[in-house]
């Protein structure tokens, strides 16, 4: 039986000093106030240009980040390793829109790829659509709104990025993870990544899409996308996560006055969560998966599960994984009996990786439990070190 209460393992990464940086830091993000007043005052320092960027990156950016760049992330990457732990490069650069910002995410991915190839430390790696189509025309394809000629000339160049970045992957065969966004451009997101399974995933899954369970239709969406891959004969690939965007989603369905897509419960979304990696595993020679999560009770089913279909815990097919600077008593334990573990390693320059370190920070703020239990585990490791 895994336990993730072995703090020695979890922490074995960590110097005194990091360990009472982490303390802190996460003492801080645990204050809802703090954290709000924080991500404001930072916002409005950015934006006056103050020379804050120092202070940022020596603190919650050196904690969640990787570097500014793929070369900046090299350390991180090797001291992962360390500890069988891999690394899931993810160009955090967020709200651009021009057209020269897209070509540069589009470099930065095929980049990423490039780096993937030259060992096996880096499984995977990663997009969000937003960085390379415009938000705006991934709406209206949701929404079924008919295109301009222009806009469906932005659309399907952008749809052109996709297709560029898998097939690089494809050649590469290194595995590619399309991020889950707001519900209100998911769709279009859906039916691109299906199209590239369509392409790319004839022979394995080289194209995984997101499925964010704290959706209340998620669940039914992987069930379909299980019965397309059978009558299309392709494999699929999925990364199932909770989700990112609870508060901003239910705010927004109250404001224009439809259904919320979201959950009833935080009990609903673990029971569809659950199912749907039971689900994945019982397909598995059709479906493989990366379980996206820092809920302790869901990984240790997950290798429970794995058990009772007799799968090797180090099957290529089945990922667990968290995002860098959290949780790492569920990544180095899991890690330590051979369970194939990545952490999503953010990077890219100070300043513009700021709004996923605000979301990160609020994120933590609004999981009940999350930060508590991070800084408990941390406690109970400092008092063992006796520091």
């Amino acid at each position: 039986m895994i336990s993730f209460e072995n703090t020695k393992i979890a922490f074995a990464n960590k110097s005194n000093h990091e360990l009472r940086r982490a303390n802190l830091l996460f003492r801080l993000i645990g204050n809802s106030v703090l954290t709000k007043i924080g991500t404001r005052l930072t916002t409005l320092a950015l934006a006056m240009k103050l020379p804050i960027k120092g202070l940022i990156r020596a603190t919650v950016y050196d904690h969640f980040c990787g570097g500014e760049d793929i070369l900046d992330c090299e350390s991180r990457i090797q001291a992962l390793a360390k500890f069988n732990i891999k690394t899931i490069l993810d160009y955090s650069v967020e709200g651009k829109q021009d057209e020269s910002d897209f070509d540069l995410c589009l470099g930065k991915a095929v980049s990423s790829i490039e780096r993937a190839k030259l060992d096996q430390n880096v499984p995977f790696c990663v997009i969000k659509l937003t960085g390379l189509i415009p938000f705006d025309l991934l709406e209206k394809v949701s929404a079924k709104s008919t295109l301009s000629e222009e806009e469906s000339m932005k659309f399907l160049k952008g749809r052109n990025r996709v297709d560029i970045i898998a097939q690089n992957a494809f050649n590469a065969e290194i595995p590619l993870m399309i991020d889950a966004e707001e519900s209100w451009i998911q769709e279009a997101i859906d039916e691109i990544a299906h199209l590239m399974m369509t392409r790319y995933n004839l022979e394995r899954p080289i194209v995984y899409n997101t499925a964010q369970m704290y959706r209340h239709d998620r669940f039914l969406y992987i069930q379909n996308l299980y019965k397309q891959a059978e009558e299309g004969d392709f494999y699929v690939g999925l990364k199932i996560v909770r989700g990112a965007y609870m508060e901003k989603e239910r705010a927004r369905a109250q404001k224009k006055g439809y259904n919320s897509p979201i959950q009833p419960t935080k009990a609903a979304t673990d029971v569809d969560y659950d199912k749907a990696i039971r689900f994945c595993v019982e397909k598995i020679n059709r479906i493989s998966i990366c379980a996206g999560t820092h809920n302790e009770k869901s990984s240790l089913l997950l290798t429970e599960i794995m058990k009772e279909n007799q799968i090797l815990e180090n099957d290529q097919r089945i990922y667990f994984s968290q995002l860098l600077g959290m949780s790492d008593h569920i990544s180095y334990n899991l890690s330590k009996v051979n369970f194939n573990v990545a952490k999503y390693v953010p990077y890219g320059p100070v300043i513009e990786v700021m709004p996923y370190l605000i979301r990160r920070a609020e994120e933590n703020t609004s999981v009940a439990g999350q930060t508590s239990r991070e800084l408990s585990l941390i406690q109970k490791e400092l008092d063992r070190r006796k520091v």
